[in-house]
């Protein structure tokens, strides 16, 4: 095993940990961390695994490995972008629904006094 392989086995590990214990001290949801959790498995897969990224960009046909990192990257980030966008749209409609609720229960109080 090399120097730098065992680097990204650590790295990715203590990632991995850390991503735990921001789950367990209540700072990251579960439906947030499981990117994270996916991509840091998919790193220590392919850091003991070395000839595994040529393996699977032969198999999709894509010319160099590198090429393939960056497509997978940008396409996790695309769909991690849309569940947000998804996330934000419904924070935004139960913000304006608590709002108005508020104004009603407001003018409710303003009447019986």
């Amino acid at each position: 095993m090399e120097k730098i392989q065992i680097i990204a086995i650590a790295a990715s590990v203590l990632f991995l940990c850390y991503i735990g214990w921001l789950i367990y001290k209540a700072k990251l949801r579960e439906e947030y961390a499981i990117i994270w959790i996916l991509c840091t498995i998919v790193l220590v897969i392919f850091s003991f695994w070395r000839k595994g990224l040529d393996v699977v960009s032969q198999l999709m046909g894509i010319y160099s490995p590198p090429n393939l990192v960056f497509t997978g990257a940008i396409f996790a980030i695309l769909i991690y972008l849309l569940h947000l966008s998804i996330t934000v749209s419904r924070l935004q409609e139960q913000n304006k629904t608590l709002a108005q609720d508020i104004a009603l229960l407001k003018e409710k109080l303003k009447d019986k006094t």
